[in-house]
């Protein structure tokens, strides 16, 4: 019998366990995958503790890589055996053997490995809308990223610098300054040591940056805006820290009229036609070399909880990924 990473409650790590789980005969339209490869996010803690409430029992996980093992009436493009990735609005990758909606997935292609295709579905995704979408990086610009040693910070990081930006990326110790020198920072801040503000202020001789992407929430937010130069824009796209505070829009005016964005990444792969075309240019991007995927932790499944901790207490950088079978 499949298992799969299950919880009944939501609460700290605790609550995941691993049980037997059967998810029964693709429906029409839909594939399944026995999964190689689970990506680890952090949108995960948020469903497991609740802050994204969702029916209980259920199932943890937004990425993962496969194969093909059965086909759903009515599908046509897929075949069994080949390798595919995804990335889901319902959380349940934590698991062996997942039935998917066929129109949610996308060929892994040569040069790219299944757990490169894991750990890339949600954060890799995310960086490319972030970069070419949220705010269009152009040559020249200045971006602040925080949480830059983490597995969106690295992507995000790597692709800026390929697209000709000025990266200045905040981390939280010494050892995740070099990892982030390493992957597309030209200047490394420690959160809590360096002045932050005041350095983005000076690297850009007074200007401020053109954009920072801030996935820590509550602890940056406002530390974040006073980074940016007048019309720069303030994409917050995670809670790491806690929920941002809420603001005055007068705040963003008597900063030089600021742009706030918080924006999903579903909403930007909700149509098929976006999904395939940033697909095609995330993967193009790794097959290029210009971004470098970096697993820097592998768990066994049944293992899901000790990934959670370390997770949360800031212990792993770069892409997680969870082992089905091992």
């Amino acid at each position: 019998m499949p298992k799969a990473i299950r919880l009944h409650q939501t609460g700290g790590p605790e609550v995941l366990g691993l049980e037997e789980f059967d998810p029964g005969k693709p429906a029409a339209g839909e594939v399944q995958l026995r999964h190689t490869a689970i990506g680890l996010n952090f949108i995960d803690v948020y469903d497991r503790t609740g802050l994204y409430p969702m029916p209980l029992p259920a199932g943890l996980g937004r990425e993962a890589a496969g194969v093909i093992t059965a086909l759903g009436r009515g599908v046509k493009q897929l075949r069994v055996g080949e390798r595919v990735a995804y990335v889901h609005t319902q959380p349940g990758t934590y698991c062996e053997l997942r039935n998917v909606p066929a129109e949610r997935l996308v060929k892994i292609p040569k040069g790219v490995s299944d757990e490169q295709a894991a750990a890339i579905m949600l954060k890799g995704l995310t960086a490319q809308y972030l970069l070419r979408r949220t705010y269009r990086v152009r040559k020249g610009d200045w971006i602040l990223v925080h949480a830059a040693a983490g597995g969106v910070g690295l992507l995000l990081t790597q692709w800026a610098r390929a697209l000709g930006a000025k990266v200045i990326g905040v981390v939280g110790n010494d050892a995740k300054a070099q990892l982030a020198k390493k992957h597309g920072c030209h200047h490394v801040l420690i959160m809590g040591r360096d002045p932050i503000v005041e350095t983005a202020r000076k690297l850009t001789k007074g200007a401020g940056v053109h954009v920072v992407y801030d996935s820590v929430g509550k602890d940056t937010f406002m530390d974040s805006l006073d980074c940016l130069r007048p019309l720069g824009m303030m994409v917050t796209y995670g809670n790491a820290s806690g929920p941002p505070p809420a603001i005055s829009p007068l705040e963003l005016s008597k900063r030089g009229s600021l742009f706030l964005t918080r924006p999903s990444l579903f909403a930007y792969i909700a149509q098929r036609a976006d999904l395939e075309a940033a697909a095609r240019e995330l993967f193009a991007a790794v097959r290029s070399g210009a971004v470098k995927v970096r697993i820097g932790q592998r768990y066994p499944l049944s293992c899901a909880a000790d990934a959670h901790r370390d997770l949360e207490a800031r212990r792993t950088t770069g892409s997680t990924v969870l082992v089905p079978g091992s």
